[in-house]
């Protein structure tokens, strides 16, 4: 009986010593790393004429990579003497498999030449902003912005790189509604949307735009805007304050990205800088877009 008793306790001791070794040893483990909400749902990038750094053009890719960033986004670059960069970029971007995702085609209506260059590099949009012409009828530009873009659709269908229209400080198609109507009139899947969250803060709010716009988002900008500070020192400066410190609610822009599904790239678009400068960025962009 006595030797039964022993045994139970000595299954019953080394039982808890199992446990509290467990324990002690999950409590001093490092403890994982949290996924964010947007974890693995959205890709993070840059601009490249964010990097200030002069340094060969696969450094500057390498040094994104180094600092989080999935990708980059350079403006469309069509003179000649251009030409060795796109080159060097587009060497560097294949070697270190380090996604080109976009090209900043801004206004130029050569859209089909940017369309091109983007296939070229293996990106999927062009950025195209709709500019307003104050010395013709409003309804005459309407129509004349739509034929620039319609005259790229059928490259775009082509080469499967999407025309992404951007809403900027033109004071034209400053409403959603009004850009639902632009581009669901040119009728294409290949027409859509890149979404700038700051600038549309002068006229409404981001979660609102991004309600209405629903699946047409197919890209982001990042930027923050602080409406104190263009009230009282000049509307440009409201650019100045680092994401996730001016107006712009950040949580609630993620409920509705969230509500759309949003998946895909969201590329900043601030002041760029040093190594320290763009790092700062990316960190930024962690704690507003919980990645």
């Amino acid at each position: 009986m006595e030797q039964q008793v022993n045994r139970r306790r000595f299954l019953t001791t080394a039982s808890s010593g199992i446990a509290l070794g467990g324990l002690a040893a999950a409590l001093s483990a490092p403890a994982p790393a949290r996924a964010g909400q947007f974890t693995g749902r959205i890709k993070k990038a840059v601009k490249y004429h964010m990097i200030r750094d002069k340094m060969p053009t696969e450094d500057k890719l390498k040094m994104l990579m180094d600092l989080g960033y999935d990708g980059v986004e350079p403006r469309a670059m069509l003179k000649p003497d251009e030409a060795a960069e796109v080159k060097a970029l587009r060497k560097a971007s294949e070697k270190l498999d380090f996604p080109i995702h976009g090209v900043v085609g801004s206004s130029n209506p050569n859209l089909n030449a940017i369309i091109d260059q983007a296939a070229a590099y293996g990106a999927t949009s062009v950025l195209h902003v709709v500019r307003y012409n104050t010395k013709i009828p409003y309804m005459q530009n309407y129509r004349e912005t739509q034929e620039i873009v319609r005259a790229g659709v059928e490259r775009a269908e082509k080469k499967k790189v999407s025309i992404l229209i951007e809403n900027v400080w033109a004071t034209y198609l400053i409403d959603p509604l009004i850009m639902v109507r632009f581009i669901d009139e040119i009728d294409s899947p290949f027409v859509q949307v890149y979404f700038d969250v700051g600038n549309v803060v002068r006229w409404g709010w981001p979660p609102h735009w991004i309600e209405v716009l629903g699946p047409r988002v197919k890209k982001l900008d990042i930027k923050e805007y602080d409406l104190n500070i263009a009230m009282n020192e000049g509307m440009r400066k409201g650019f100045a304050k680092p994401l996730g410190e001016g107006s712009v609610d950040w949580a609630k822009v993620r409920d509705e990205l969230s509500k759309i599904e949003y998946r895909g790239w969201a590329t900043a678009e601030v002041r760029g800088g040093d190594r320290q400068r763009l790092a700062d960025i990316a960190g930024q962009m962690n704690r507003v877009l919980d990645l």
